[in-house]
């Protein structure tokens, strides 16, 4: 008899490996995951620049100067922005209340992003698995498992990008994303009554405040869980999923500091979104190996959750790129997550045949994408601390800071500059800039700014 917490259909195959097999695999699985937890420890001290940290430094300060209007956060002008989310209302009444600067608030948010994503990686694949090899497996995968090019993005999981988004919200609603993933399987084994259904609506919500689009890839994620529920969900627990969505939807309706539902459809997001097709072939070349994974579920069972999750996100993903919509390219990890994780799980706990095949070929996927990305160790440690062969390593280069201007230009005083670093940076200390650094579509006269 499985514990309900473990849904039947993810029971061991005939051709496990043995215990002792799997416990040799784990050591070095399990310690590569350690050195990468202290990496990642170091990155939330050294808060990497190299992106929007600025606008999320920014949208602490307009909170902290005012909880009720803050205004827009790069731009003196009254307007509502989707960047403030329960998360950072939380954090800039974190600051308020202790004194700290928001720098050390965002370090503050980086940890707790990365405590909540590790712990809801572990959530996750649990419910897939008992092998304890599968879930440092999982992070590795995660972590590492893209391609031989380097890429970047908020709501990414890779390493170089991870390392650069901590402080991000994005890394915090995709911790969270997990645990209401993780969640559902448990309510859907376990047959949880209403109540728990109404707080994973709660849960949902808070993913889709916090940043929209981790929240789209954590909803096709619950689409898939429900999709690959054996046995078929119920009338009763149809009825409470439907209670969950339409409590989601309440909050989203009410929540007060910017129209949610008013951000379905808007423009203006493509361009800056373009290069989420660029070289996906060098970009992702690795995770074909977390494709073939999925081939070898799917044949084991055709509703597999994770099958069902990368199929739903490829379409969404080809489809943005098929009709122009650029800015859907950000449903990627909706593709990503389900193959890396496929992969994890079927070199932990696939048939004798499969691991023959699957461990040596993850093995060697796993050092290709660390070796592409080991450039990170710069983030932390200083060129002469490294090996000669590791120093010169391509990586996102870092911005320079610009804490020099923001002790010149006092906070809530406007700064009209066309530079490209100080646009994203300056707010972060309190100025305000004339033209958005971003797309903002609450802003009516953005265009005009950026021709002043």
């Amino acid at each position: 008899m499985l514990p309900a917490t473990v849904p039947a259909e993810r029971a061991a195959p005939p051709g496990a490996a043995r215990p002792a097999r799997t416990a040799a695999a784990r050591r070095p699985a399990a310690a590569a995951v350690l050195l990468l937890a202290v990496l990642l420890l170091l990155m939330t001290v050294r808060l990497p620049w190299s992106g929007d940290l600025g606008m999320h430094a920014a949208v602490l300060e307009r909170l902290r100067a005012d909880l009720l209007h803050p205004g827009n956060p790069l731009v003196d002008a009254p307007t509502p922005s989707p960047y403030y989310s329960p998360w950072t209302v939380l954090l800039s009444l974190t600051g308020s209340v202790t004194g700290w600067g928001t720098f050390t608030v965002l370090r503050l948010g980086a940890l707790a992003g990365l405590v909540l994503l590790g712990t809801g990686v572990h959530a996750f694949v649990r419910t897939f698995t008992r092998s304890r090899t599968a879930v440092p497996l999982a992070v590795l995968c995660l972590l590492l498992l893209y391609g031989v090019r380097l890429f970047a993005w908020s709501g990414v999981l890779g390493l170089t990008s991870i390392s650069l988004t901590l402080a991000y919200p994005s890394t915090f609603a995709f911790g969270m994303a997990f645990h209401l993933w993780a969640l559902l399987r448990r309510a859907l084994a376990a047959g949880w009554g209403t109540a728990a259904f109404l707080g994973l609506g709660l849960l949902l919500a808070g993913i889709l405040l916090t940043h929209q689009f981790t929240g789209a890839v954590a909803v096709l994620g619950a689409v898939a869980v429900l999709l690959g529920a054996r046995p078929w969900p119920g009338r009763t627990v149809r009825m409470r999923v439907a209670a969950a969505c339409a409590l989601a939807a309440a909050v989203l309706a009410c929540w007060p500091y910017y129209a949610f539902f008013s951000l379905l459809g808007t423009g203006g997001l493509d361009d800056i979104h373009r290069p989420l097709y660029d070289h996906l072939a060098t970009k992702f070349c690795l995770t074909g190996l977390g494709a073939a994974a999925l081939v070898l579920r799917a044949r084991r069972d055709r509703r597999d959750p994770l099958v069902i999750f990368f199929l739903l996100g490829l379409a969404v993903f080809a489809a943005g790129g098929l009709s122009g919509h650029q800015a859907w390219g950000r449903i990627l990890p909706a593709v990503l997550v389900p193959a890396q994780l496929a992969l994890a799980l079927e070199a932990a706990t696939g048939g004798r045949r499969a691991r023959a095949v699957l461990v040596p070929l993850t093995a060697v996927a796993l050092l290709a994408g660390a070796w592409t990305q080991a450039g990170v160790l710069t983030y932390v440690l200083r060129p002469q601390a490294l090996p000669p062969v590791l120093r010169h390593l391509h990586t996102v280069a870092l911005w320079p800071r610009f804490t020099w201007a923001a002790r010149e230009v006092p906070a809530r005083q406007t700064v009209m500059t066309d530079n490209y670093y100080a646009l994203r940076m300056l707010p972060a200390y309190g100025p305000y800039t004339v033209a958005p650094a971003y797309p903002d579509v609450f802003l009516p006269d953005a265009a005009r700014r950026r021709a002043a």
